[in-house]
Order: structure tokens, then C-alpha cells, then sequence
């Protein structure tokens, strides 16, 4: 279960970074109407589930992000929004989208308090350039008692650039990595591969373990304005 929320919190984190209007028109299509489909996959290519994404409205810079989650035989699981924010030379995705959807479903009674630092991805992407830190923190009352978890995604570095297929197309990429970090009673650690693509966003994205072992990736089979 808990390899699952990893895998599916590096795919809510590539898929939301990529929405851009005029300034910001480089690494997501900030475009208000516009969907994409993301399916989620294990180490052996079996389907595990689809995620359904709409740009459902753009309002002073701010795009509202509209998810809707299927499990691997297309029955919808849950529902989650979140906003993305257009800064002029980036995109600034709200912290909240490191939470795992399901999770949000099942503790969605109960009193969560977040904190955190925004997802960002700037316009002017190069091979070799670091990226700022993000992470999440959320603190669930369960009765008095107060259950921590948090997701942190480390040593952000764009590596290279090359061209990525799926099911959706043929696009040209930068290949970032990075470190994902997550706590809950115990700590797990995991690296994250993804590609995206200008005006698109996510194409494809790979979890490692700690053995640099492939657990899942997701890429993009769907996408339309």
C-alpha cells in the first residue's frame, strides 16, 4: 500500500507540473478545456489504474486542476482539485498535490492540517540545472491522537534532453530526477525518473528503489485541447 501512495504521488507531481499560459507556456498546457490521461503500470507493464485530468478553469493566473482517479479495471476510486499557479517565468503547483487521493478519500472525516513548500518548475530549463526542493507535511487528528506523514522531493536536477514515445505521441524531453522522500511511522526512499514535454507536460515517469530497482512507471496515453 504504501509503495503504491509513493508511485502515485511521483505521478501527481509530474502530471500537475505542466500547465502554461503566455509567460508560462513552456512546460504545461495552462489552457483552460484542455485533458490528459495518465496510466499507472507496474514493473511489468500490467495496467494498475488510470488518472483522468481537466483543466476546468483559469482565473487570474491561477488554473484549477480537476482529477479523477480509476483503478485497474476503469471503476472510479476517488476525485481530488488543486490549483496551479502561473508566476511569469513559472509554474507553482499547490503543496497539496503530494497527497496520495486515496488517502485524502479515506481520511476525508477526519481534521488534516498541511504545510509546505510548492512544487515549482521554471520556463527556462537546461541540461544540468538544479531545481528547488518541495515537500509536504500533514498532520491528521485520529481522535486526540495526532498521525504525522510527509513527502519530501529532493536533488531536483534536469539530466538531458532525448525523445520519449507512448501511446499519446512522440515528444521531444528534458529527463529530470530526483529523490523522493516519504514518513509515515517509517521513512522509505525512492528515485523518481520523469520526461516531460513543452506545452504538454509529463510524457513518462519511472520509480526506482533504493536498489535502483524499476517498481512502476506511468506514462501519458491520452492528451487534447
Amino acid at each position: 500500500m504504501k509503495t503504491k501512495i509513493i508511485i502515485l504521488i511521483g505521478l501527481f507531481f509530474i502530471s500537475f507540473s505542466s500547465y502554461s499560459q503566455s509567460n508560462c507556456k513552456a512546460y504545461y498546457p495552462f489552457e483552460e478545456g484542455t485533458k490528459f490521461e495518465i496510466t499507472n503500470y507496474d514493473k511489468k507493464g500490467k495496467k494498475e489504474g488510470v488518472v483522468k485530468y481537466h483543466v476546468s478553469n483559469i482565473e487570474d493566473n491561477v488554473a484549477t486542476i480537476e482529477a479523477v482517479i480509476f483503478d485497474s479495471k476503469d471503476k472510479e476510486v476517488t476525485t481530488m482539485s488543486y490549483n496551479v499557479m502561473c508566476d511569469g517565468n513559472k509554474i507553482s503547483i499547490d503543496f497539496k498535490s503530494l497527497m496520495n487521493p486515496d488517502m485524502l478519500n479515506q481520511y476525508k472525516d477526519m481534521e488534516m492540517e498541511f504545510t509546505g513548500t510548492n512544487i515549482e518548475l521554471p520556463n527556462d530549463l537546461q541540461v544540468g540545472q538544479n531545481l528547488n526542493n518541495a515537500n509536504m507535511n500533514m498532520a491528521l487528528n485520529m481522535g486526540g491522537i495526532t498521525m504525522n506523514m510527509s513527502v519530501n522531493m529532493l536533488n531536483r536536477t534536469v539530466d538531458k534532453k532525448e525523445s520519449i514515445t507512448t501511446p499519446a505521441g512522440t515528444f521531444d524531453c528534458f529527463a529530470i530526477s530526483y529523490n523522493n522522500e516519504m514518513k509515515m511511522g517509517m521513512k522509505m526512499k525512492f528515485k523518481i525518473k520523469e520526461w516531460i514535454a513543452e506545452g504538454v507536460g509529463m510524457i513518462r515517469n519511472e520509480t526506482y528503489n533504493k536498489n535502483d530497482k524499476l517498481m512502476g512507471y506511468s506514462e501519458l496515453t491520452s492528451f487534447s485541447k
